[in-house]
This record gives structure tokens, sequence and C-alpha cells, in this order.
């Protein structure tokens, strides 16, 4: 059972899968229950698309992707990663950033549309393939923190 304080106000966690042309977006509802794909932008877009979304809702921490090889070494895509966290820094300071691990969640996309039954023009819908990471990133995040 959840006990809700009146006035006290519900915050979400927003999870970022950055690309060099597309970012993928996914949200908890307002309790962090359920992760939820929320949309997939193009990445130089990103930084004004959630300036409008904070401004609408209430996101307490942001977790974004951090791109790794199988062992452990940068990829190309980690500069980008670390570019576009000191811009999010610098436009939402109170917000929180913390990076987590990203090596399966493309391949947990692809595996999960498959699964859902997606028509193969579908799964090749790259944008669609981003949120889904997303999401997954989030939902296991959920996991290994419970409220």
């Amino acid at each position: 059972m959840f006990i809700i304080k009146p006035g006290i106000p519900l915050a979400r966690i927003l999870a970022i899968d950055y690309g060099l042309k597309r970012t993928g977006l996914a949200v908890t509802d307002p309790l962090k229950i359920i992760a939820s794909g929320l949309t997939t932008v193009e990445s130089k877009g990103l930084i004004p698309f959630l300036k409008d979304y904070f401004s609408k809702e209430q996101v307490e921490l942001i977790i974004i992707g951090d791109p790794k090889n199988w062992d452990n070494t940068d990829t190309h895509a980690t500069p980008l990663v670390e570019k576009i966290m000191i811009e999010l820094k610098k436009n939402f300071p109170a917000i929180p950033i913390q990076k987590v691990d990203e090596r399966f969640t493309s391949k947990m996309a692809s595996r999960a549309m498959i699964e859902m039954g997606l028509k193969k023009k579908k799964r090749q819908d790259k944008a669609l393939v981003d949120q889904i990471a997303a999401t997954i990133m989030l939902q296991e995040h959920l996991q290994m923190h419970p409220s």
C-alpha cells in the first residue's frame, strides 16, 4: 500500500539513450514504479525538448547510458555522452545526473520488439529501438534502486 502525503510533489526519473543523431527518452510514473518510453528526439534538439518537458513535469533524477565496449573501454559515442552531460548540468543544475551501463540495451530492445510481435519494418525503426533501450535502462535502474 502506498501512502501519498498531500502537498508533496511526486517527481519522475528520466532516462536518456543518447546518440549522434537520435536520443531515446523514457520516464517513470510519479510513484517510480513503471518505466515507459517517452519519445525519441533529434539529438541536437534534446536540450530545448527537456526544457519544455521539465516546465511541465517534475524530474528528480536523470540517468544516461554510458557507452562502453565489452572490455569496458570507451566507444566512439563516449565523448558525445560526456559532452551532453556537461550541457545537461549547465542547463539543469538542480537535477542530478547518473551514468548507467547501456551495453546490452539495444540488443535487449531488438529482442523485446521481436517478442512483442512487431513486423520487421517496425523493428528496423531506429527511433523506436532507442526509445525502448532507454526504457530498459530505466526499468533496470528501478529494479536496482526500489523506492
